[in-house]
């Protein structure tokens, strides 16, 4: 008899407990109502501890008020990074109650409010990365993927982010998951003009794209196809290890990733520059050897391996590069600039034996024939730069560099109209 006396009073126990914990959902319910979330944050907390033992029914509403107590304080600019992840951990913590107890009393609102949040953190990302503040637009990023994992597109972009936020463990762990995710981002995206506001409209499919364009309302239809970017991911991998000085994981990296893109020749010459950097010469050239076979007439490919050289010091080489890229496409802008540069970069050494020199007759002397070389120097770069300047008028930085070398060159009648044009 006395058992059943303990067992009737921890129903009694667990039956007041959930009464108590019903009334405090409510009152904060209550509270966000009345513009005070950060009161129904204080009520819930005090629950919080009951939660566990709760009925599912319970358990969702309690999480569905929690993230819309946390998502009112985010949309107030209350701690807004804090509150929009909380708020995100809440909402999904009742759908995972729902899924269980296959009831969707609240899942449909919460995952309304789950697309709302991950558009904020996306913006608010974008907003980040503009005032150079990467880590934290790259951790909003990573969130947003994390809370609709179909769209992998945001941890290919938050992975990115930690590049340039030079937080290398950070991009290297998305990378690998996107590896193992065997990401391609390969898409084909469909646009077309809005006539109302002559703006470009984005499509999900050319079927919906062409169905406005045929009542009349959009024109201008285009397609574009974006390239996979699973190579650039490999590569970004195996460039991370260089950074970390960690070579032999970087050739193991880039070798995995040309075995999973045979085709993508900007991993040869990431490869060949690794072995460009650990100076074996033999295996740099052999490499290279393979990458010009695959695509002699490659010009992106040819300019590349003038940077590569031009960043190992072999100025030789690079010039060599830089003169076939000029010399299959006239108009390729970056090869006359990297030209230009290649042979500005001798002029310290030049000006450093200058000023080493003294007074005497033979200093005199030689001080005359580094000054001819130095004004040597300036004049087998005007050819780059003015053409630079044809290929884009607008470059002030260009233009700045060529108006330099006419004034140390007193070309007086050149340099003013030049400076007239911009």
């Amino acid at each position: 008899m006395k058992s059943r006396y303990v067992i009737i009073a921890s129903a009694l126990f667990l039956s007041v407990a959930s009464f108590a914990q019903k009334n405090e959902i409510k009152a904060a319910e209550k509270a966000i109502k009345s513009g005070k979330s950060d009161e129904a944050i204080t009520i819930l907390t005090g629950v919080e501890h009951m939660v566990v033992n709760a009925p599912d029914a319970d358990k969702a509403q309690y999480y569905f008020v929690k993230g819309n107590a946390y998502l009112d304080l985010a949309n107030k600019n209350v701690d807004a990074d804090k509150n929009l992840s909380l708020a995100a951990k809440a909402y999904q913590e009742l759908m995972e109650v729902e899924k269980v107890s296959e009831k969707n009393k609240y899942s449909v609102q919460a995952t309304a409010s789950i697309t709302e949040i991950k558009g904020k953190l996306i913006n608010a990302a974008i907003a980040d990365t503009k005032v150079d503040k990467n880590a934290e637009g790259a951790k909003k990023l990573y969130e947003a993927y994390l809370l609709e994992k179909k769209d992998t597109i945001n941890l290919y972009y938050a992975a990115s982010t930690y590049v340039s936020a030079k937080d290398y463990d950070s991009a290297l762990k998305l990378y690998e998951e996107l590896k193992i995710l065997n990401y391609s981002g390969k898409a084909n995206y469909f646009y077309a003009v809005n006539k109302v506001n002559n703006q470009e409209d984005f499509f999900n499919t050319a079927a919906d794209r062409d169905r406005l364009v045929k009542m009349g309302t959009h024109e201008k239809p285009r397609n574009e196809a974006v390239p996979s970017k699973r190579g650039e991911i490999y590569k970004n991998i195996a460039l991370i290890y260089v950074q970390q000085g960690k070579a032999d994981e970087a050739k193991k990296a880039v070798s995995d990733a040309r075995k999973a893109n045979p085709e993508d020749t900007s991993l040869i010459l990431t490869e060949a520059n690794l072995y460009l950097e650990a100076k074996d010469m033999e295996t740099y050239k052999k490499l290279i050897a393979e990458a010009l076979e695959k695509n002699p007439n490659d010009v992106d490919l040819i300019f590349n391996l003038g940077v590569v050289n031009a960043g190992a010091k072999n100025n030789a080489e690079a010039e060599k590069f830089y003169n076939r890229v000029i010399e299959l496409d006239p108009k390729y802008i970056n090869a006359y600039i990297n030209m230009a540069a290649l042979k500005l970069e001798n002029e310290k050494v030049i000006i450093d034996a200058m000023n080493k020199l003294g007074t005497s007759a033979d200093d005199m002397k030689r001080y005359n024939a580094l000054k001819k070389k130095r004004e040597d120097l300036f004049k087998s770069t005007i050819p780059y730069l003015e053409k630079a300047v044809v290929l884009d008028p607008k470059n002030v930085d260009v233009s700045k560099t060529l108006l330099n070398v006419y004034s140390a060159l007193e070309m007086t009648a050149e340099y003013k109209a030049l400076k007239a044009k911009m």
